[in-house]
């Protein structure tokens, strides 16, 4: 076994005013694996960003310069795919991953062509190479599918030898080991890929890092009465988030109790559903009662605070491999109302923990809102249950310790030669 510390991590971007789940987990392992002695780097693209080299929080960031390898994009569409989905190409970054010393593995985020740039400097440098699936490719349904590659739809792609050349269809078949994070994405990896490298391995978190957030001070700042029962949902704004539907449920549960209120918070990935979402933000007859915020800044205790500041945690996605916000709402003992799909269905207890409705059905959803709204001890009594499985089974320092674990089988299996 290789005594090298280097690990060397690529998602296709990273940067923190475009935070998702993605980063949170790739920050969160990053740090336990640095704080066990290993040497994590994270070296990715230059989209959303202009920084080359930087330490963020301790981790050192390489970004390189890339483009889109098809024919007529414009500046919008560009950005869409920076965004979300975009299957870059970079030259400079297959040199810098060439180069970098002392390396033990290579860990990809991303598939597609940069996937396939990674898999390929690992092969030539007899490395091991793993990758997390964390958005899905076995268990993402079409329509969002259909959404991922809208913005380069009728564009000739000059960049597809290249995708042949690094073997990017191969790299889930030929990989020394495949995460999933999604318990059914696993399943059907499993079924598809045909091997025996296919390993689940949730997400975690750091409950600590969530409790204390200053409640009132939070609320104050966002003209939220002390009174109020607010229902939140903290996540990108996107249509794989259904933020529509959660609205929608939020009138009906308005139009029976004055004292609810609803917080949508987080960075925009889809311009055009934004739009939407605005639309009907400004249409609510309770407009005055739903709070369009930004952002929350991951770094630093905004998070906490506004975990504090809520009642009830909502997560109404149509796709869902994980949902490492559900862990973040536990960890502040707040309980969770989620939609019945992918890894969730695995993640809540339902009357335990929290609640089901089906994805896209509002009225069931306002249901289960009114239920907690009505009822504060069901909602301390989830609150603390979550907290608790937070704690007991999902911590960053167990999901460190399984993916060290994936990590040695993946070096043995390259020690050995089964390739």
């Amino acid at each position: 076994m290789s005594f090298a510390r280097r690990i060397i991590h690529v998602p296709r971007r990273f940067v923190a005013h475009e935070w998702g789940g993605t980063e949170t987990v790739i920050a969160e392992m990053l740090r336990e694996q640095a704080r066990t002695g290993g040497q994590p780097e994270i070296h990715t693209s230059l989209a959303l960003s202009d920084t080359r080299r930087e330490t963020w929080n301790g981790l050192e960031i390489f970004r390189y310069p890339y483009c889109y390898p098809f024919f007529g994009l414009n500046a919008a569409q560009q950005r869409a795919m920076d965004k979300k989905g975009g299957n870059l190409l970079s030259w400079s970054f297959f040199r810098g991953l060439w180069r970098r010393p002392d390396v033990r593995l290579f860990h990809a985020h991303a598939l597609k062509r940069l996937g396939g740039e990674v898999f390929t400097v690992a092969r030539l440098r007899r490395k091991p190479f793993v990758v997390t699936l964390h958005g899905g490719v076995f268990d993402v349904p079409a329509v969002e599918m259909a959404q991922l590659t809208e913005a380069q739809a009728g564009k000739f792609e000059w960049g597809r030898a290249f995708g042949a050349l690094l073997r990017s269809r191969r790299i889930l078949h030929e990989a020394d080991a495949v995460i999933c994070v999604g318990a059914s994405e696993a399943e059907k990896a499993r079924e598809q890929l045909g091997h025996d490298r296919v390993h689940h391995l949730g997400n975690g978190v750091n409950p600590d890092r969530f409790a204390g957030g200053d409640r009132m001070a939070w609320r104050q700042q966002h003209g939220l009465p002390a009174g109020a029962v607010v229902f939140a949902c903290i996540s990108r704004l996107d249509p794989q988030k259904d933020q529509l539907t959660l609205v929608d449920a939020f009138d009906q549960v308005a139009a029976l109790r004055p004292d609810v209120h609803l917080v949508l918070a987080g960075p925009a990935t889809a311009a055009v559903y934004v739009e939407q979402l605005e639309t009907r933000l400004a249409a609510s007859p309770f407009a005055e009662r739903i709070h369009k915020l930004d952002a929350i800044d991951p770094s630093g205790r905004d998070l906490a605070d506004a975990l504090a500041g809520i009642d009830v945690f909502v997560l109404p996605s149509r796709h869902e491999p994980f949902g490492i916000v559900v862990l973040e709402a536990w960890s502040a003992g707040r309980p969770v109302i989620v939609s019945r799909v992918g890894g969730l269905q695995a993640l809540v207890a339902e009357g335990r923990t929290g609640a089901f409705f089906a994805a896209g059905e509002a009225e069931e959803l306002a249901a289960r809102m009114r239920e907690l709204a009505t009822d504060e001890s069901k909602r301390t009594a989830w609150g603390r249950a979550g907290e608790a499985e937070a704690r007991s089974r999902h911590t960053w320092a167990q999901v460190t310790a399984r993916t060290e674990e994936i990590y040695q089988a993946a070096e043995d299996r390259v020690a050995a030669g089964r390739r």
